[in-house]
C-alpha cells in the first residue's frame, strides 16, 4: 500500500519507520517513527556526512601543507626549468620513451589507449617491459581487447610479468618511473609533444591519480573470462547508468519510459547478477567490470 518493498526499505533505512515482529498468522505492519525521532535521525546521518567530508579537507589541507613546506622554499616564486620540460622533437620523445623504463627500480606504471597516428599493424612495436624485480601495472582502454593487434600488444606484456587492467575509457597516456620520473603526451598520441616531469609533487598526484584508476579498472583475466550472457541487456544497462545519477525509482521509471515494478526488476536482476546487496555497491560493480563509464 506504500509503494513497494523498495520505498519500505527506504523508509526503514533512514529510521522514519519501521517494521513491527510478525508471523504467518499476523501479517507485517509498518509503523512511522514520532516525528521528532526521524528528524532527529535524518539530521544525525547528515551530521555524520558532514563530520565525514570535513575530516577529508583537513587532511587534504595537511597533506598540502605539509607538501608545500617539503617542497615550496628551494623555488622562490618560480618553477625550476630542470622539474618540468617540454619535449617537442619525435625522436627524443621516442628515446626518452624507451629509456625511461630502464630507470625504474621499484614500480613502472603505465596509463594506454594506444592511440596513434597510423593504424595499428602487426610489426608494431611491442611496449618494453622494466628490468626483473619492479612492480609493472598497466592500464589500458577496454576497446583495445576489440583489436587483434591490441590484444596481442598486451598479452605478450602480461605474459612478460606485466599487471593489466581495462577501464572504458583511459583518458590519456601517461608513463611514470618510481617516485622519479612521468612523461605526459601533449598530442594524442604522444609524438608530437610530450612533458618531462621530475617535480615531487606532481609526480606524487600523478601515482594518486593512477592508484584511484587502478583501484576502479577490471582485472584483464576477469574481464576476458565473463562471458557474454554476464553482461547486462540494454535496458538494465539504462538503468545502472541512471542509478548511478542517484535517481529514485519513480524518477528513474518517468526518465526511462517503464513502470516502477519494471525498474525495480531489473534492478533486482542487476544485483543478482553482480552478487550485490546494495545499490551503492552495485554502481562500483558495475564499473569495475566496465558495464558503466
Amino acid at each position: 500500500m506504500v509503494g513497494g518493498a523498495g520505498l519500505v526499505g527506504a523508509l526503514t533505512e533512514l529510521g522514519m519507520a519501521h517494521v513491527q515482529p510478525h508471523s504467518p498468522a499476523h501479517p507485517a505492519w509498518l509503523r512511522p517513527a514520532p516525528p521528532d525521532l526521524a528528524l532527529q535521525g535524518v539530521l544525525a546521518g547528515h551530521q555524520h556526512r558532514l563530520a565525514r567530508d570535513h575530516e577529508l579537507l583537513l587532511e587534504g589541507t595537511r597533506r598540502l601543507a605539509h607538501a608545500q613546506a617539503r617542497f615550496g622554499p628551494g623555488l622562490n616564486g618560480r618553477f625550476p626549468e630542470h622539474l618540468v620540460s617540454v619535449v617537442s622533437d619525435r625522436a627524443e620523445i621516442g628515446e626518452m620513451s624507451a629509456s625511461l623504463v630502464n630507470t625504474a627500480r621499484q614500480d613502472w606504471m603505465t596509463l594506454e589507449n594506444l592511440d596513434t597516428e597510423m593504424p595499428l599493424t602487426e610489426d608494431f612495436a611491442q611496449p618494453p617491459l622494466p628490468a626483473s624485480g619492479v612492480r609493472c601495472r598497466s592500464i589500458y582502454a577496454s576497446s583495445i581487447m576489440d583489436d587483434p593487434v591490441g590484444r596481442r600488444i598486451i598479452r605478450a606484456c602480461t605474459e612478460a610479468g606485466e599487471h593489466a587492467r581495462l577501464l572504458p575509457r583511459v583518458p590519456m597516456k601517461m608513463k611514470l618511473a618510481d617516485y622519479t620520473t612521468a612523461m605526459l603526451p601533449l598530442t594524442p598520441a604522444g609524438t608530437g609533444g610530450a612533458l618531462l616531469v621530475r617535480s615531487p609533487v606532481i609526480i606524487a598526484a600523478l601515482r594518486e591519480y593512477f592508484e584511484m584508476l587502478w583501484e576502479r579498472a577490471t582485472p584483464l583475466g576477469q574481464q576476458r573470462s565473463a562471458p557474454p550472457a554476464d553482461r547486462p541487456t540494454p535496458a538494465q544497462r539504462t538503468v545502472l547508468e541512471m542509478m548511478a545519477e542517484g535517481l529514485h525509482d519513480d524518477a528513474l521509471a518517468r526518465r526511462a519510459g517503464i513502470s516502477t515494478t519494471t525498474v525495480r526488476r531489473h534492478i533486482a536482476a542487476v544485483l543478482d547478477r553482480l552478487n550485490v546487496t546494495s545499490r551503492f555497491a552495485a554502481g562500483a560493480a558495475a564499473q569495475r567490470r566496465g558495464w558503466i563509464g
